[in-house]
């Protein structure tokens, strides 16, 4: 079994198979699953400060902040499963 890699900034890199869920932060039910997440402590900051652009939901319930747009981060994600082939 081969773990997959995926960059999401600043030298942060997440287990490809573990996301689920890709996307924008700017919606109202987004911003209660952050907040909801911050409160059970399933919230995993990776802007280092900077504007949370993307949330990464994983099968393990953890949420993900990244500053990266999600269009980047799945354009990540598919040219290594393309790579992969």
């Amino acid at each position: 079994m081969t773990i997959r890699l995926i960059n999401i900034g600043y030298g942060n890199i997440v287990a490809a198979n573990r996301i689920i869920a890709v996307v924008s932060s700017e919606s109202a039910p987004i911003k209660r699953l952050i907040q909801d997440a911050r409160e059970k402590g399933l919230l995993i900051d990776a802007t280092y400060g900077r504007k949370t652009r993307a949330v990464i939901i994983t099968d393990s319930q953890h949420i993900i902040l990244t500053p990266v747009q999600p269009e980047t981060v799945a354009n990540r994600f598919v040219s290594k499963e393309e790579n992969n082939e």
